[in-house]
């Protein structure tokens, strides 16, 4: 275990700016999650700590080591990529020996370190098996093994789980979890998939266009979204263009004129939670009251979320939890929708980037 450190890291393919100037600290024994949409830099970013990505600038240093130009069989950083990466032809004992076998460990001591690998991914008794005779899950298992067998310094995860099936991800995602607590291992893994990023990490990095856009716990992230780019990546946000006409009242580009938290005039977009959102009847605290017209309806079990028409150019989203007294609306009703002012988050329009 180790505490990594990324200085200004780069990567330029030509003019193509994958990744600009990526500065990040890891504390030993932490999980952060790099997430972001395809494209982002994300995992480029990654390849670069593992040294299969030469950086066109800045340094990367674990344990207090610069390890920017080492090739990566002399960083002890162990990786597993999303496509498992196992050989067909070997067994899962030879899998997971295969990283100790190219670092010149003991033939005697091999066998000890598999069968330790073998317990923490709880795959006792499968080491004979070929990776075809294995689920996904399992197969998985054997490249988290054959990462953590070398015994890293740091465990670097490429959407480990995006190869698996929705329920299997579940168990998983939490398997990982619970074992990189167990071990205390500093890790670093790269998804798109923002429930897993928010179960998994201790912090995350948004990041797009090859840039870092905000880093934080997920409640940072999700109550104090940096921009509009966050706000609607991490979780889900009705996004409202218009303007601020002075402290306290914004007005949309569709008319509405809404209370909002104290901003200086000008334009800026209102970030608002569905969750924070209420249908029906006035509650207390409501400054903004909407009427509005039901235009369809998402039953999602745990919850149930209702698209509102409150103007020409203005819908929200209202989210509301699906309890037995819960009424469901139909596509046409009228409702009113209600929140407070301090419900919404403003961006000006130096902080609106898209």
């Amino acid at each position: 275990m180790a505490r990594l450190e990324l200085q200004n890291l780069s990567k330029h393919y030509g003019p193509t700016v994958a990744v600009r100037e990526v500065t990040l600290d890891v504390g030993d024994g932490e999980f952060i999650v790099l997430l972001g949409p395809s494209g982002c830099g994300k995992t480029t970013t990654l390849r670069m700590v593992a040294g299969f990505v030469a950086p066109t600038g800045g340094r990367v240093r674990l344990g207090g080591q610069d390890i920017t130009a080492a090739p990566p069989w002399k960083r002890n950083a162990g990786m597993v990529f999303q496509s498992y990466a196992l050989f067909p032809h070997l067994t899962v004992a030879e899998n997971v020996a295969f990283g100790l076998e190219m670092r010149k460990m003991s033939k005697a001591e091999i066998p000890t370190r598999v069968a330790e690998a073998l317990r923490m991914v709880r795959l006792d008794g499968y080491a004979e098996r070929l990776p075809r005779q294995l689920s996904g899950g399992q197969q998985q298992r054997v490249a988290l093994a054959r990462a953590l067998a070398i015994r890293p310094d740091v465990l670097l995860l490429d959407e480990p789980l995006s190869n698996l099936d929705a329920k299997l991800r579940e168990t998983v995602r939490v398997e990982i979890r619970e074992l990189q607590r167990e071990l205390g291992i500093t890790t670093v893994m790269v998804t798109h998939d923002q429930e897993e990023a928010l179960i998994m990490a201790d912090r995350l990095v948004v990041m797009s266009e090859g840039e870092v856009r905000q880093v934080g716990t997920q409640r940072e992230l999700y109550e104090r979204p940096a921009d509009r780019f966050v706000a609607g990546f991490v979780g889900r946000s009705n996004l409202l263009n218009g303007k601020v006409l002075q402290p306290g009242r914004f007005q949309t580009d569709g008319g509405l004129t809404l209370a909002c938290p104290d901003a200086a005039p000008g334009p800026a977009v209102i970030a608002l939670r569905p969750e924070r959102l209420v249908l029906g009847a006035p509650a207390q605290g409501q400054a903004n009251r909407l009427p509005g017209t039901v235009e369809f309806v998402s039953y999602l079990g745990a919850n149930i979320d209702v698209h509102v028409r409150v103007s020409p150019a203005d819908r929200v989203v209202v989210s509301q939890p699906n309890r037995p007294d819960t009424r469901l609306p139909a596509v046409g009703d009228g409702i009113d929708v209600g929140w407070p002012a301090e419900a919404g988050v403003l961006f000006t329009e130096g902080a609106a980037r898209t």
